[in-house]
C-alpha cells in the first residue's frame, strides 16, 4: 500500500499537535509541583482518615464530629443522591403532565402550561431556589406555633413524621428493597431478551412485585423484625423524635424539580409532535379514547425521540444540585468545601468532586443509553 504525501503530512501535523500539548501539560504539572513544594503544601489522600470536627445538620447515615473526612464526604454524598433522586421522579412526572397538557385541545390548559415553561425556565435557577427557601423560611410558623397533621408538624423547621427506630432491622429492610429493584430489573431485561430471541413469553409483573415484597420482608424479619416507630413530639425549643425533613432540603428538591420540568416539557411535546398523525388516526379508528391512544399509541412511540434529550436533564439536574450551597443544604460541595477549607487540601477535594459528578453522569448516561437501546426501532 503505498503512502501519499498528504497521509504523511497529516501524521506529521497530529505528531506536532500531540508533542505541543504534551509539552504544555509537562510545563504546567511541573509549575504546580514547584509552587505546591515551595509553600511547603503536601499532596494526598490521607487526610480522609483524620478527624473531621464538625457537624452536619442533615445526615442519612450515622454520623457526628468524631467522624472522619471520608465519612463527612461520604455524608455529603448520600445527601446529593438522595435529592436528585426525588427530584429526578418528580420532575419526570410534572414534566410529562405539562408537555401532553401543552398540546391539549383545552386552550386555557396549553395557555397555563405555556406560561409555566416560558417563565420558569427563563428564571435562573439559583433565584428559584432563594424564592423557595425564603417562602419555606418565612411563610410557614414557627416551631410554638407548627401546624398539626395528626402525628406529623409542619413549621420552620420542617415537616415532622412519625419515623422507625433506629434499628438494624430497618436498614437490611431498605437494602432488601434496593436489592430487588436490581434484581428485578436484571429479570425484566432477562426476560425480555428470551422474548426477543423468540423464546416463550415470561411473567414480569408477578415475579417482580414478589421480590419487592419477599425480600425486604426476609431481610427485616432476619434482623430482629423491629415495628417501633418513633412518633415526634414538641418540647421546649424542638421537636423531640420522629423525622425532619428540613426546609433546605425541601426547597432544593422542589427547585430542581420545577426547574427541569419547564425543560422536560418542552422534550415531551417535541416527542409526542414527532409522532406521525396517522398513528393517531389509527387508534382513533380503533375505538380508543384519548388516554388509550397517548398511553398505548403515542408515548411509545414519542419515547424513542424523549429519552435522548432527556438523559442531558437528568444529568444537568444532578450537577444543578451543587447550588445546594446557597441555601445551607449539606450536599457533596457544601461538606467538600467546608473539608477544603479546615485541611487546605485543594486539590484533593476538588479532584475528588470531579470524579464523583463525572461518575454520577456517566452512570446516568449508560443507564438512558441502555433504555434508549431497548426502546429504538430495529429495521429489519
Amino acid at each position: 500500500m503505498t503512502i501519499t504525501r498528504a497521509r504523511w503530512r497529516g501524521w506529521l501535523a497530529q505528531a506536532a499537535l500531540l508533542l505541543v500539548l504534551g509539552g504544555l501539560l509537562w510545563a504546567g504539572v511541573a509549575n504546580l509541583v514547584h509552587n505546591l513544594h515551595s509553600r511547603a503544601i503536601t499532596v494526598g489522600f490521607a487526610y480522609l482518615g483524620e478527624e473531621a470536627g464538625f457537624d452536619i445538620s442533615e445526615t442519612l447515615v450515622a454520623y457526628d464530629a468524631t467522624s472522619s473526612y471520608a465519612a463527612a464526604f461520604g455524608v455529603g454524598l448520600l445527601n446529593t443522591l438522595a435529592v436528585s433522586a426525588v427530584a429526578i421522579v418528580a420532575a419526570s412526572g410534572l414534566g410529562l403532565a405539562l408537555g401532553v397538557a401543552r398540546l391539549a385541545s383545552n386552550g386555557l390548559l396549553r395557555l397555563l402550561a405555556t406560561i409555566y415553561v416560558e417563565t420558569v425556565r427563563n428564571v435562573p435557577l439559583i433565584l428559584q431556589l432563594l424564592l423557595w427557601y425564603g417562602m419555606l423560611t418565612e411563610l410557614l410558623p414557627t416551631v410554638a406555633d407548627a401546624w398539626t397533621f395528626g402525628p406529623a408538624y409542619l413549621s420552620r423547621r420542617g415537616l415532622t413524621l412519625p419515623w422507625p427506630a433506629p434499628h438494624a432491622g430497618w436498614s437490611a429492610g431498605a437494602l432488601g428493597v434496593l436489592l430487588a429493584l436490581v434484581l428485578g430489573g436484571g429479570w425484566a431485561a432477562w426476560a425480555a431478551r428470551v422474548e426477543r430471541r423468540g423464546g416463550r413469553r415470561l411473567p414480569r409483573l408477578v415475579p417482580i412485585a414478589a421480590l419487592l415484597v419477599l425480600l425486604p420482608a426476609g431481610l427485616w424479619a432476619l434482623w430482629g423484625a423491629p415495628v417501633a416507630i418513633s412518633v415526634p413530639r414538641l418540647a421546649s425549643f424542638d421537636f423531640e423524635g420522629g423525622k425532619t425533613v428540613s426546609p433546605e432540603f425541601t426547597a432544593l428538591a422542589f427547585g430542581l424539580s420545577v426547574y427541569t420540568a419547564a425543560f422536560i416539557a418542552e422534550i415531551v411535546r417535541g416527542g409526542i409532535a414527532a409522532v406521525p398523525r396517522g398513528q393517531v388516526d389509527a387508534a382513533q379508528a380503533l375505538g380508543m379514547d384519548g388516554a388509550q391512544r397517548l398511553r398505548f399509541v403515542v408515548l411509545p412511540q414519542a419515547l424513542r425521540v424523549i429519552v435522548p434529550p432527556l438523559t442531558s436533564q437528568y444529568l444537568n439536574l444532578v450537577k444543578n444540585s451543587s447550588l445546594a450551597v446557597v441555601i445551607g443544604y449539606p450536599d457533596l460541595v457544601s461538606v467538600s468545601n467546608t473539608t477544603l477549607n479546615q485541611t487546605g487540601q485543594a486539590i484533593e477535594a476538588i479532584a475528588l468532586m470531579m470524579v464523583v459528578y463525572l461518575a454520577l453522569s456517566l452512570a446516568i448516561a449508560g443507564l438512558m443509553n441502555a433504555y434508549n437501546r431497548r426502546v429504538r426501532l430495529v429495521e429489519r
